[in-house]
C-alpha cells in the first residue's frame, strides 16, 4: 500500500481524505491502515470514513456507525434508497449500473460538503483486472480504473491505495484483525456481472499461476484516454 501511495503520490500533507467504506473487509482495512500509517510518516492528513446506506436493510448503517464510533473514526452516514430504486421492476436489466451512478453522485456531493480533496476506494488488483474484462465484454472498451484520477479540473482526486495488492492478502489481514463483514443486503450481489467475471477468472487462474500477473501487467500498460477513464469510473463506482 505504501509503495502505491508513494509511487503515485496519492496523498500529500494537509489532504482531507474521504474513505468510501462499503462495509466489506477491503474498505474497512483501507480506512484502518490509512490511519495507522499516520504514526510512521512525516506528514499529516485528515481521514473521514463515509458509508452510503443503500436502503436494503436498516441494520447495515447501524452496524457501520457502531464500528466508526467504537474505533473513534470521524465519519458520516449517507442514507439513501438507491438500492431499491435500482432494483425496481422498471430497471431489472442492469441494476448495478444505475446503483453505481447514484452512489457516485452521493460520494461526490459528500466530498464537496466535507471539503475533502481526495476520495479513497478499497479497490485492489483483482478489481482492476475484473473491471477490464467487464468493460471489454459488456461495453466494448479496453479500459479499467486508474490508481489516481483527477476530476472536476483537479478539485477532487480519486485514489486507490490497494492497487498493487491481491484480494487474498487484504482478506488475510482483515481476518487476522477480526474486521467484520457488514453486508449491504443487495439481492444481486452474488449473481452480478462482476461475480460472473470473478468466477471465470478464478477458473482460468487455476490453469497457470502466471496468468493473473500477466493480465495485470498488460492492464497497467493500457494507454489511458479520457473516454477509457470515464468508462472505468462508470463501471466500478
Amino acid at each position: 500500500m505504501g509503495r502505491a501511495i508513494n509511487g503515485y503520490q496519492m496523498i500529500a500533507d494537509g489532504d482531507r481524505v474521504m474513505v468510501a467504506v462499503s462495509g466489506g473487509q477491503d474498505s474497512i482495512s483501507l480506512l484502518w491502515l490509512l490511519r495507522e500509517r499516520l504514526r510512521r510518516i512525516p506528514i499529516h492528513y485528515d481521514i473521514i470514513g463515509v458509508h452510503i446506506d443503500l436502503g436494503f436493510s436498516p441494520s447495515t448503517a447501524k452496524k457501520m456507525e457502531e464500528f466508526f464510533i467504537r474505533h473513534a473514526f470521524d465519519h458520516a452516514i449517507i442514507n439513501t434508497t438507491v438500492g431499491p430504486c435500482a432494483h425496481s421492476d422498471n430497471n431489472r436489466e442492469n441494476p448495478c449500473f444505475l446503483c453505481s451512478r447514484f452512489k457516485r453522485k452521493a460520494i461526490f456531493e459528500k466530498a464537496a460538503e466535507l471539503k475533502c480533496n481526495k476520495v479513497a476506494f478499497g479497490h485492489h488488483k483483482d478489481d482492476f483486472i475484473e473491471t477490464f474484462f467487464l468493460n471489454l465484454l459488456f461495453a466494448g472498451s479496453a479500459s479499467t480504473m486508474q490508481p489516481v484520477q483527477e476530476l472536476f479540473h483537479g478539485s477532487l482526486t480519486l485514489i486507490r491505495p490497494f492497487y498493487l495488492l491481491d484480494e487474498t492478502i487484504i482478506k488475510g489481514y482483515a481476518d487476522e484483525m477480526g474486521f467484520p463483514v457488514i453486508e449491504s443486503g443487495c439481492p444481486t450481489a452474488g449473481s452480478s456481472r462482476r461475480a460472473q467475471i470473478k468466477s471465470l477468472l478464478t477458473n482460468v487462474y487455476h490453469t497457470n499461476k502466471k496468468i493473473k500477473g500477466n493480465i495485470f501487467n498488460a492492464v497497467q500498460r493500457l494507454k489511458w484516454t479520457r473516454e477509457s477513464m470515464d468508462s472505468g469510473l462508470r463501471t466500478i463506482l
